[in-house]
């Protein structure tokens, strides 16, 4: 999810872009209405005849999501499987039905379900990884879609300086009128070049990026989950979770996972 701060430097570098065009004199040639036109038409049409209009739709939802909504971090789910896994080796598998109701990460919510519904370990390994390769499927879709409208953008901009050129040869013979019109027929270009690089592409690399945080943390859920149903000692599974941590938070999360240690030890020892 984009921070405080990504806004803040996505504003700052804005603003520096749009200034540098009243640099020079005559900043009123940088705006093309046919430019833009031609570049936004063309593009939204051959996205329309390359994928169905759900398919944009969901897209859209998935960009939108990808920068406003938070997911759980690591260090959260670590901490979760860590309680969960205390609750299960003290009441029994059961227990896990009120943390089912308390979750609201819905790919742990449902691998919890199976888990207290007595899924064999093979089934629920075999559930959980094959929801992941889906997943990951969809959003290749929906990156490779904003990909392909990145690779559009810039060629409609040139659609749209032809047009501009063609324009100009009304005005053949008449050089103030030719120099006039060039900046203004080469802008659909500039269009093309800032849509794709600046829009399109960055939403794609943001779907990815937030693709891979979110399989990782599935990937952190199914092996908390298996180790949970084999009843894995539970300080061997912090140590084991440990290892999705990056080493600082490791070192931040060290006294919850010594919080957790010292409840086992003295479960176990009740």
């Amino acid at each position: 999810m984009m921070t405080r701060y990504n806004w803040l430097a996505v504003a700052l570098f804005i603003s520096l872009f749009l200034t540098s065009f009243y640099v020079y004199d005559n900043a009123s040639l940088f705006f093309n209405p046919l430019g833009l036109l031609v570049v936004f038409s063309g593009t939204l049409g051959a996205m329309f005849l390359s994928y169905s209009s759900s398919d944009i739709i969901a897209s859209l939802r998935v960009a939108q999501n990808a920068y406003t909504v938070q997911p759980p971090t690591t260090e959260d789910i670590v901490n979760t499987l860590m309680d969960l896994s205390v609750r299960s080796r003290r009441k029994g598998m059961l227990a896990l039905e009120d943390a089912e109701e308390e979750t609201t990460v819905s790919f742990l919510k449902r691998a919890l379900e199976m888990l207290v519904d007595g899924y064999s370990a093979a089934e629920l390994r075999d559930i959980l990884y094959t929801e992941m390769h889906y997943f990951h499927e969809r959003r290749i879709h929906h990156e490779r879609l904003f990909r392909h409208a990145a690779r559009l953008a810039p060629a409609f901009g040139v659609a749209g300086s032809v047009v501009g050129l063609i324009a100009m040869l009304s005005g053949y013979g008449d050089q103030d009128f030719i120099m006039q019109n060039m900046a203004v027929a080469l802008t659909s270009i500039l269009y093309g070049i800032v849509l794709s690089n600046f829009i399109l592409n960055p939403i794609a690399e943001n779907i990815n990026a937030k693709t891979g945080r979110e399989l990782m943390m599935q990937k952190l859920v199914t092996d908390g989950v298996m180790a949970i149903q084999y009843e894995q000692n539970s300080v061997r599974l912090a140590k084991k979770l440990e290892s999705f941590l990056t080493p600082a938070a490791r070192q931040e999360s060290g006294h919850t996972f010594e919080e957790i240690r010292e409840r086992v030890r003295k479960l176990q020892s009740e």
